[in-house]
């Protein structure tokens, strides 16, 4: 797919230009961001102080929403050109990674939407000659979520991480929890360390998936929303190495295009 066809593709799915997440979530994440609410922060823990402002500023640099404060309601923006430019560094840590032929940890807080895109960059990879690391299947990991503290499972589709919700066991299928949490990647990375087996040299995700392991000093790259702002915190710090803006709760096939686009960049297209 060439920039152009990928850049209207953008727009007319709405993973770039005026996206479906409101304006008043993405202000309220950065509130609770400044503040160090856990729920938002991710995993991270940022070096310097972020206050509102800052990461108003921050967010607009990174993924062109509105910089004014006074701009409180209505449909955030995404900057497609700024979606093209990461989309373009994301292929370049994919390329190099196949080039190392590095072993890779793929995981999503998101499977019902983005399960299809990672897999996708899973199976390419995985082809090139890298290991797709497969650790702690069926480890329990405690979640505290807004009904309480919830036991979830860690599964693994087509190579990638998610977690499944109490009593949830469906091979194969994407039916995973929707989560934030950094506590699956760490359970995952403990496992590891634990068996003395191959810790990833690259992690490829969203949310906690991504932050939890940049925290930790494992290159991280994955896809944000303009409520996320912990990957863009975590990349202006160093610690994330690709934040991709885009919205993250399309419609699943939308994410093809992007799996292709980067593929290609990557040299990976199969």
């Amino acid at each position: 797919m060439s920039t152009g066809a990928l850049r209207a593709h953008l727009l007319a799915a709405r993973l770039a230009g005026p996206v479906a997440t409101p304006r008043e979530t993405s202000l309220r994440s950065y509130r609770l961001f400044a503040a160090r609410d856990p729920r938002v922060l991710l995993g991270l823990d940022p070096e310097r102080s972020w206050g509102e402002r800052d990461l108003l500023e921050l967010m607009a640099e990174k993924c062109g929403v509105s910089d004014d404060p006074g701009h409180v309601s209505g449909p955030d923006v995404i900057d497609p050109e700024r979606t093209l430019v990461a989309l373009g560094a994301f292929g370049e840590r994919l390329a190099g990674a196949a080039r190392r032929g590095a072993p890779v940890l793929f995981g999503t807080g998101h499977p019902h939407r983005l399960l299809g895109f990672y897999s996708g960059l899973a199976d390419a990879l995985s082809a090139a000659g890298c290991l797709v690391l497969t650790p702690a299947q069926g480890r329990c990991v405690d979640i505290t979520t807004r009904f309480g503290v919830r036991t979830y499972s860690i599964d693994y589709v087509r190579g990638v991480a998610l977690v499944r919700e109490p009593g949830v066991r469906v091979p194969g299928s994407a039916t995973g929890a929707h989560t934030h949490s950094p506590l699956p990647v760490r359970a995952v990375l403990e496992e590891i360390v634990g068996a003395r087996g191959v810790l990833p040299e690259l992690v490829v995700g969203d949310h906690g998936w991504v932050c939890g392991a940049g925290q930790l000093g494992i290159e991280a790259i994955g896809l944000a929303d303009t409520d996320d702002p912990a990957l863009f915190v975590g990349e202006a710090e160093g610690r994330v190495s690709v934040a991709v803006p885009v919205d993250d709760a399309v419609r699943s096939d939308h994410y093809r295009p992007l799996a292709r686009y980067v593929l290609n960049r990557a040299a990976l297209s199969q």
